[in-house]
C-alpha cells in the first residue's frame, strides 16, 4: 500500500501546529517547562519540515510518491 504524499501534507502540517500550540498552551498552565518543546512540532509545521524524518531517513514520503503522481 502506498501512501499518499500530497494527502498526507495535507494532513501533518496542520496536525503539527495544532499538537506545538496544544503543547505550549499546556506548559503555560502548568507551568512544566518541558511542554515549551511544542516549539518543535510548531516550527516543523510552519516550515513544512519534519526532523524526525530527517534524523531518521524512514520517512520517503517524499520520494517515489511524488514521482508517481507527476508521472
Amino acid at each position: 500500500m502506498r501512501i499518499n504524499a500530497v494527502k498526507m501534507r495535507k494532513i501533518c502540517r496542520p496536525f503539527r501546529i495544532v499538537l506545538g500550540l496544544g503543547l505550549i498552551g499546556v506548559g503555560i498552565m502548568t507551568g512544566i517547562i518541558w511542554f515549551y518543546l511544542g516549539v518543535i512540532p510548531l516550527v516543523a509545521g510552519v516550515a513544512n519540515f519534519c526532523p524526525l524524518c530527517k534524523i531518521t531517513g524512514q520517512c520517503n514520503i517524499f520520494g517515489k510518491d511524488i514521482q508517481d503522481i507527476n508521472a
